[in-house]
């Protein structure tokens, strides 16, 4: 009998409980997304005509995203969490030392867990080459840049893990690109000669000091010098890290960000004026045209950038079109995410290279083909065969042969004139160089 009453207690206990958030929501509304999350859709009773069998279930699903004061509920559960058990309770954030919050995406990146392996070094190196020889052909200046993840520079707010070996994916490439010549500038050996730490605690990215300190070293790097980052910052401002707000939605975060002191002459020359908007077209008072590739760093990036050239085009796309103008190209890309540089192909035409054929056909390859820019059609295909780590492939197309980029999964692509068809595919395997037949796949 009290086993009975006691069920019945819960059971009225959580349908007292339960009722107030489902029906808060007809009269303060459905609860918002917290930070980047994505909520459930409103469930639909019909779809294309006919019944949706999964409304009940998508209903269900919606309301447990939508429910009354379900941002407050989540920010009291974490807060409760981290208090109480000292650990996270939010899956992409890790709880450090002093207030200090880390995206948990860059942990493999601390640890030295699931580096890039010797191809995709390799690969990612290689890419970077032929956009940097092409860029070079055309006049323009390129250079690649490396957003250092939070917690390979600011280590000692890191929880102890018992595995710390961040950097080496960065350090390993950063190799690479040095023996090939490529233009790149090396912002942890600058960040990691500041005394003041220059990202946000709350936030995974840098403030707008770091930002202004970042700005000074790329303008360098392409002899356009500034003085951004040793100019007065007068006064600071709130901001609502990306992290705090992962941790607790329903929270105002006190962490503020220093602002630049001067004014920045840039004007927006398009409609987009957000800094994560896709495309930002800016004019500025400096000298030149700029074409840069950026991710959420370039946020706070892009304006001292916008004030240091005559214009500006700023893309949050990871398809580097390398054919679009622009005197100055510029590549700026995270370190937990350095794996994009093998997965979307670049747009530029394949370069054209010297080969010797072998005497011997090992087999046939398939490929497929994609409108390229103007004149120009895109071959991609996977190799036969596993290549050797530091293979390049290569297409013969009309007796021409053109070096293809190399991408993810012993893949490769590239763009060769629209009129030619490709015949061979050629690629080293144990240091020999082996030959296929190309076919197009049906």
């Amino acid at each position: 009998m009290k086993q009975t009453i006691l069920k019945l207690c819960f059971v009225a206990v959580f349908f007292a409980a339960s009722i107030p958030l489902s029906l808060g929501i007809l009269f303060a509304g459905p609860s918002k997304a917290g930070a980047n999350e994505q909520l459930s859709r409103s469930p639909e009773l019909v779809t294309d005509g006919e019944y949706n069998p999964d409304f009940l279930s998508d209903a269900s699903d919606w309301l447990n995203d939508h429910f009354f004061l379900r941002q407050e509920l989540i920010t009291l559960d974490n807060q409760l969490t981290a208090a109480c058990l000292h650990t996270s309770g939010a899956e992409d954030v890790v709880l450090g030392r002093d207030g200090w919050l880390y995206y948990d995406s860059t942990m493999d990146n601390y640890t030295g867990q699931n580096l890039m392996t010797e191809r995709e070094l390799y690969s990612a190196a290689t890419n970077l080459e032929l956009m940097a020889n092409y860029c070079r052909e055309q006049g323009k200046e390129f250079l690649f840049v490396i957003a250092p993840n939070k917690n390979a520079l600011y280590e000692e707010n890191m929880p102890d893990t018992g595995i710390s070996n961040p950097r080496q994916d960065a350090e390993n490439l950063h190799r690479e690109l040095t023996s090939r010549q490529v233009a790149y500038v090396d912002l942890f050996a600058l960040f990691d000669a500041q005394e003041d730490a220059l990202y946000f605690a709350h936030d995974s990215h840098w403030n707008s000091k770091g930002a202004a300190l970042a700005a000074d070293a790329i303008n360098g790097a392409f002899g356009n010098p500034s003085r951004y980052f040793s100019d007065p910052f007068a006064k600071a401002v709130p901001h609502q890290g990306d992290l705090y707000e992962m941790l607790y939605p329903a929270g105002q975060d006190p962490e503020q960000d220093p602002v630049y002191g001067s004014k920045l002459n840039f004007t927006y020359a398009g409609a987009a004026t957000k800094p994560d908007s896709i495309t930002l077209k800016t004019t500025g008072s400096g000298e030149g045209s700029l074409l840069a590739y950026r991710d959420s760093f370039g946020n706070l990036l892009y304006p001292y950038l916008a004030d240091s050239f005559s214009s500006a085009c700023f893309s949050r796309s990871t398809r580097y079109d390398l054919t679009k103008p622009g005197d100055f190209v510029l590549i700026e890309l995270v370190e937990r995410n350095l794996r994009y540089l093998t997965t979307n192909l670049p747009v530029m035409p394949s370069p054209e290279r010297e080969q010797t054929l072998p005497q011997t056909v090992s087999g046939t390859a398939t490929f497929t083909t994609a409108k390229g820019p103007e004149g120009y059609m895109q071959i991609k295909g996977s190799l036969p065969a596993t290549a050797d780590a530091d293979s390049r492939v290569y297409l013969v197309c009309d007796n021409k042969t053109y070096e293809a980029f190399l991408t993810e999964n012993n893949s490769y692509g590239a763009y060769i004139p629209a009129e030619e068809t490709a015949e061979k595919l050629l690629f080293t395997q144990n240091g020999q160089t082996v030959q296929y037949a190309l076919k197009l796949a049906n």
